[in-house]
């Protein structure tokens, strides 16, 4: 436990270096998480550092406690708000900050942090890579039926082969691509053109082209 805890103070660490980098028109183009940009993300993200506990419970009370309602409303909220450099803040004030989302313990607040920088760098085109290490240390937690469930993806029918480690998930013809791209799309994501190949690849797919215009 305490090596994943490690890993999130650096993977924190790296992403608010990388944000404190990014030109900050670049905060407004489209992420992976549907109708998020970049500013949305990173409020997301650093969402339970901000809040205490009893804003938290409050805010999922206006929410009729519909979290995904409430988490949207916030980032949407908290994006306007907020200004580049005070959300950047947030996250490097707080890579060791000991939030874990409710019953994922430390492995989950990995994995949270670790799909959200990418759902901002993958289709941004920056080359970030997730080390082997954390992604072999989230990998075997997301194929669980649970998981699979909680984000609604659809891969039966096919094997998810990453190639780039030893790893590889379901059965049927492949769909290849890095770790880490098979990692989101076991999350729901729809990656951009050209990470994935394979005959099923399509499914798994979207263009991002259109930016964001904030509500």
């Amino acid at each position: 436990m305490e090596d994943i805890q490690k890993m999130i103070a650096v993977q924190r660490g790296d992403l608010a270096a990388l944000l404190a980098d990014l030109p900050e028109q670049r905060w407004d183009e489209p992420t992976l998480c549907a109708g998020w940009r970049v500013a949305e993300v990173v409020a997301h993200i650093t969402m339970p550092f901000r809040y205490s506990s009893r804003r938290f419970m409050l805010e999922l009370a206006k929410s009729r406690g519909n979290f995904s309602q409430m988490a949207d409303r916030r980032a949407r909220q908290d994006a306007r708000e907020l200004t580049v450099a005070e959300l950047t803040a947030a996250l490097a004030k707080n890579v060791d900050h000991p939030w874990k989302p409710p019953g994922g313990g430390y492995l989950g607040a990995l994995t949270h942090d670790v799909i959200h920088a990418l759902d901002i760098t993958v289709p941004l085109g920056i080359g970030w890579a997730v080390p082997a290490e954390r992604l072999g240390t989230i990998l075997p937690s997301m194929t669980t039926p649970k998981i699979i469930r909680y984000f609604g993806t659809e891969v039966t029918g096919v094997e998810l082969r990453a190639t780039d480690m030893d790893w590889a998930f379901g059965s049927g013809p492949p769909v290849t691509g890095s770790a880490q791209d098979l990692a989101l799309v076991l999350c729901g994501r729809k990656l951009p053109p050209g990470h994935l190949e394979g005959e099923h690849s399509a499914r798994f797919t979207a263009r991002f082209t259109a930016r964001f215009t904030a509500a």
